[in-house]
């Protein structure tokens, strides 16, 4: 979506950023969960104040550096994705054959939707492939829904369940360092879009994007 103040108007999936993985377990460490929520919520406000001046700072960063950026922490994913295709975290059959070979079948199924479609199918490959992916894995016997089943329809979300924000100064001033870095990651893949969907960015698009953020 794109509106006056907040929306790029790309087709953007961003997730958590995992350069804030570990600044946030160094603050619950040593300050708590509070802190953790408190740095967020001030962080967050701060990066909707300035993002505006970032806007037009990013033009001082060129594709060679948010690209640079992007690549070196997809690079430190690369643990991560193996880990999970052992299994996951201390499970007795990490690195089992059934879970390199589900693994292995996920990332089949992407490179061929990928590689024989062509439009909105191509372009959801990963999806596709993940939502295939997990049906063998369903299959195999290692999807457990009993979770979801039990589950309630609807349930009332109680704020602040875990505890109350904390405002602390060297957690937000942490938290704000991340945001930084997370902004420029955000300009790369916004400019990667750009350059696919053909359509040109000026400085209140990016601006935009960051507020949604």
């Amino acid at each position: 979506m794109r509106g006056k103040f907040f929306g790029i108007g790309l087709p953007v999936v961003l997730g958590c950023t995992f350069t804030a993985v570990f600044p946030i377990i160094g603050i619950g460490t040593d300050k708590g969960i509070g802190a953790i929520y408190g740095a967020i919520i001030a962080s967050g406000i701060i990066v909707v104040l300035i993002s505006g001046i970032f806007g037009n700072l990013v033009k001082f960063f060129p594709p060679i550096v948010t690209g640079s950026v992007v690549t070196i922490i997809g690079i430190s994913l690369i643990p991560v994705a193996i880990n999970n295709m052992g299994g996951g975290q201390d499970v007795p059959d990490f690195g089992s054959a059934s879970n390199i070979g589900l693994a292995m079948i996920t990332l089949l199924i992407i490179l061929l939707i990928y590689r024989f479609t062509t439009g909105f199918i191509r372009a959801i490959s990963i999806l596709l492939g993940l939502v295939l992916g997990t049906v063998v894995a369903a299959f195999l016997g290692k999807i457990d829904f009993t979770p979801v089943v039990e589950a309630h329809w609807v349930h009332m979300v109680q704020p602040f369940y875990f505890g109350t924000p904390i405002f602390d100064a060297g957690a937000i001033i942490t938290m704000t360092l991340v945001a930084m870095v997370s902004l420029v990651e955000s300009s790369g893949v916004y400019y990667a879009l750009s350059d696919i969907t053909k359509q040109p960015l000026e400085s209140k698009d990016l601006s935009r994007g960051y507020r949604s953020e």
